[in-house]
Parts: C-alpha cells; sequence; structure tokens
C-alpha cells in the first residue's frame, strides 16, 4: 500500500531553517510528482510546492518562492523541502502528498490522493 512518513518537523527561531523528509512507498517513486502543503491553526491546507517525478519540474506558492526548494532522491524514494529563512507565518502542520495520476504536477489538493501524515514545524520571533 501507498505510505507517506514525513520527518524533520520542529522548532527554529525566525530567520533559521528546516529540512523536512518524505520517505515514500508502495508505487513507483520515479512515475509520480510529490507536493507538499501545509495548514495553519485556523486556517486551510495550502500548496507549498510541488517538484515532478525527475526531478525537472517544479512549482511553488509565491509565499515560499525563494525561500524553499524541494529535492528528490529516487533512489531513496525520498521527497525533502529545504526551508530558509523561515518566517513566523511558516509555523504549521507540513505534508506530503502524492497525485493521482502519474506524471502529473499540480497545485490543486483534491488531484492528490495519498497524504502522510504530516510534521509540524514552530517558528519562533
Amino acid at each position: 500500500q501507498v505510505q507517506l512518513v514525513e520527518s524533520g518537523g520542529g522548532l527554529v527561531q525566525a530567520g533559521g531553517s528546516l529540512t523536512l523528509s518524505c520517505a515514500a512507498s508502495g508505487f513507483t517513486f520515479n512515475n509520480y510528482a510529490l507536493g507538499w502543503f501545509r495548514q495553519a491553526p485556523g486556517k486551510k491546507r495550502e500548496f507549498v510546492g510541488a517538484l515532478s517525478g525527475g526531478g525537472s519540474s517544479s512549482a511553488y506558492a509565491d509565499s515560499v518562492k525563494g525561500r524553499f526548494t524541494i529535492t528528490r532522491d529516487n533512489a531513496k524514494n525520498t521527497v525533502y523541502v529545504q526551508m530558509n529563512n523561515l518566517k513566523v507565518g511558516d509555523t504549521a502542520v507540513y505534508y506530503c502528498a502524492r497525485p493521482r495520476v502519474e506524471y502529473t504536477l499540480t497545485r490543486s489538493q483534491s488531484e492528490y490522493d495519498y497524504w502522510g501524515h504530516g510534521t509540524q514545524v514552530t517558528v519562533s520571533s
């Protein structure tokens, strides 16, 4: 079965950096883009970024563009998001997700059918 397991969350000061990982299993990893989403307290879950299966195409939310970078290691079935210059507003539970359709890079949550349980990122001022 498909599994996505996030790790790497924690507490960091504003301006600091953190790298989240998402270990995947149960599907042909190279064939799928992977997305990162986040949900802050009292807010709807929102798109952060996504990376194609081969790593050549990406998309980012404007709020994180230039600060967050998504990479993947297909040999390890793992996708990462490097988060730099973190802001208090980045505080959220971060989720990785897999789209329903192979070779699809999308920002739309409705097109993702498998989700991890999330990892908490807290940025303090």
